[in-house]
């Protein structure tokens, strides 16, 4: 979705773990949350998704499976583009486990 300035305020979640380089191609990344799933904060709600296609804002908390950790992660930018992994981290903060 974009506002009237031409910059997104949402983007579909394969995209944006595949911009943040969690997944090497977007193919991968769309199949994991079709089969694993994610856990979606979203305003204060949580739910989980199957759906690559649900829309991640700025601000939204993304917990998944990666290997044998859980990663939490806080959206804290869009991108535009699948760029180097410097600007990959510049688009989520890790957040700790709760003990």
């Amino acid at each position: 979705m974009t506002s009237e300035t031409g910059d997104e305020t949402s983007v579909r979640a394969d995209v944006w773990l595949w911009r943040a380089r969690f997944f090497r191609t977007r193919t991968l990344s769309t199949a994991y949350v079709r089969k694993s799933g994610l856990r979606l904060s979203q305003g204060g709600l949580t739910r989980r998704t199957d759906k690559p296609g649900a829309s991640l804002a700025v601000g939204d908390i993304v917990t998944f499976g990666k290997g044998a950790d859980i990663l939490s992660v806080e959206v804290l930018g869009l991108g535009t583009r699948r760029g180097p992994a410097e600007e990959a981290r510049t688009l989520y903060r890790p957040l700790e486990p709760k003990p």
